[in-house]
């Protein structure tokens, strides 16, 4: 498929598709294609973000006092902060903000921080739980929450959490994280809109694509890709998806699709294990073993166009001669892919040809929805986590 922005080509070869089960993928495609638009349109469901008239719960009014802040602080875990970082890194060159984010128990990072005036930060706390350990743990340790404090912005849901009392109890500003929407899904909504805006991204571009998937024009791309990999957990032939990198723009976009991918899919003994490689420096250090060890890859590749600035000065080697460093690595990715071709490994190409908003935003969409079909295809519940809520109870059983 290949649109303005960008372009999705699978190439999976026939070895690796179970015919059989093929078909009752392909019979069963329509009805959750179907269930999956109902879903977006129902303000009670998970996609209703991608829905256009998605009703934020929060005004662009609400957010003018706190404009003015050159440094801001994101404090999550998991859904909660990947996308605002993911926006943040592809949008970097438009963004005039230093944005810090706190997605980890770290030491360093709070005892520098802790040198900073708090007073000139802004500090944006999300947890939809409103119980996160590590983002409770990283609050109180820069001790930030303080009464009637103008530099904190909180978002979490309005029930009985320690976030919520906190923000009710010291008069902070509050906004609402709607209960159905979990947090991997919540790029769209006020998660990752809130931080976005606060970095002066347009957001009505940002958004102004989520339902392009769902048009005739792009459906195919959709429902082509869903149906394979569907296939390929259910025959389970392949365990592992390289996301092999050629932009370093994406990398934290690709973060926020490994949360995605293996939280929605890892159940009942299927799913993907995804993991992020950088390209080319990965060519030099794992591609033996991507090529000549288990068969039991996918690989997506990930690249952006774009001009280079940086031309090599070179009399002495012809075949770098007057080359720039974008048109070396992109023969090292058409080297990569006509390897992959020829040894019959499976793969999906994502070139990128515009590092924008509406770019950005039809990105998030393609692999919520991407994901949510193979789940939904493949009989696995794409919302839930269950073994990961049972390390949370022991986790508290420890603290006790």
């Amino acid at each position: 498929m290949s649109s303005s922005k960008i372009t999705i080509k699978n190439y999976i070869h026939k070895k690796y598709i179970n015919k059989k089960e093929n078909k009752k993928i392909i019979k069963n495609y329509t009805k959750i294609f179907n269930e999956v638009n109902f879903e977006i349109k129902n303000p009670k469901k998970n996609l209703n973000v991608l829905n256009k008239n998605f009703e934020f719960n929060f005004k662009s009014s609400d957010l003018k006092r706190f404009k003015n802040y050159k440094t801001v602080v994101v404090i999550g875990m998991g859904g909660s902060i990947l996308g605002a970082e993911a926006i943040y890194y592809f949008l970097k060159k438009k963004i005039k903000k230093k944005f810090i984010f706190l997605n980890n128990l770290e030491e360093d990072k709070i005892v520098n921080l802790k040198r900073k005036k708090f007073s000139k930060i802004l500090f944006i706390i999300i947890s939809k739980s409103g119980n996160t350990i590590e983002t409770l743990s990283n609050c109180f340790a820069l001790n930030i929450l303080k009464k009637k404090a103008k530099n904190i912005i909180i978002i979490t849901q309005k029930k009985n959490n320690s976030l919520y009392a906190l923000a009710n109890k010291l008069n902070l500003f509050f906004i609402e994280h709607k209960s159905h929407i979990g947090g991997r899904f919540s790029v769209h909504s006020e998660v990752g809109v809130i931080p976005a805006l606060l970095m002066g991204i347009n957001i009505k571009k940002l958004r102004a694509e989520v339902d392009s998937y769902l048009s005739d024009k792009n459906k195919k791309v959709l429902q082509e890709s869903a149906i394979k990999l569907a296939n390929l957990i259910n025959s389970k032939k392949v365990s592992n998806l390289i996301m092999l990198n050629y932009a370093p723009e994406l990398e934290k976009f690709l973060y926020w699709c490994q949360q995605l991918i293996a939280e929605s899919l890892g159940k009942k003994n299927k799913g993907f294990l995804p993991l992020i490689s950088t390209a080319p420096k990965d060519h030099h250090s794992l591609l033996q073993l991507y090529l000549d060890g288990p068969k039991d890859k996918i690989f997506q590749i990930f690249s952006i166009e774009k001009n280079s600035k940086i031309k090599l000065n070179s009399r002495k080697n012809n075949y770098l001669k007057n080359k720039d460093i974008t048109f070396i690595k992109n023969a090292q990715k058409k080297a990569m892919i006509k390897t992959l071709m020829k040894n019959n490994i499976p793969f999906k190409e994502i070139k990128i040809k515009s590092v924008d908003e509406k770019t950005l935003g039809k990105l998030f969409s393609f692999f919520i929805l991407e994901t949510v079909i193979i789940g939904k295809l493949a009989k696995i519940d794409p919302y839930t986590q269950p073994a990961v809520e049972q390390v949370k109870i022991f986790t508290k059983e420890f603290l006790n």
